[in-house]
């Protein structure tokens, strides 16, 4: 599947192979960037911020909007200058990432 070929719950989102709207409800939305990160990014590989544009622009015309949707859903990892980015592992790619740090921490067993 690519990005071209968009599951039949986003299809209406897609117009000739191109992402024509991002959906505005949450899940929705969270299943559109699941689908772009698994089918444009390799999870083995670094990609510089141009490429992640170039790779984007393939698909819509405002990169910047949907690379900013994807480094807030923790979909594409970001080093901290910027210069490198990674699809998160390919568990991640199913929705948005779960919270982490304290909030999120489970209470021991009893």
């Amino acid at each position: 599947m690519s990005a071209h070929e968009p599951p039949a719950d986003l299809a209406a989102f897609f117009s000739d192979g191109r992402l024509v709207s991002v959906p505005r409800r949450p899940a929705r939305r969270a299943a559109l960037l699941g689908h772009l990160v698994r089918a444009l990014f390799d999870p083995e590989r670094s990609y510089t911020e141009r490429e992640v544009n170039e790779t984007l622009l393939g698909v819509h015309s405002d990169s910047a909007m949907l690379r900013r949707y994807l480094v807030e859903a923790r979909l594409l990892i970001r080093t901290r200058d910027g210069s490198s980015y990674r699809r998160a592992v390919a568990d991640d790619c199913d929705g948005p990432a779960a919270p982490t740090g304290p909030a999120s921490a489970q209470p021991p067993a009893a």
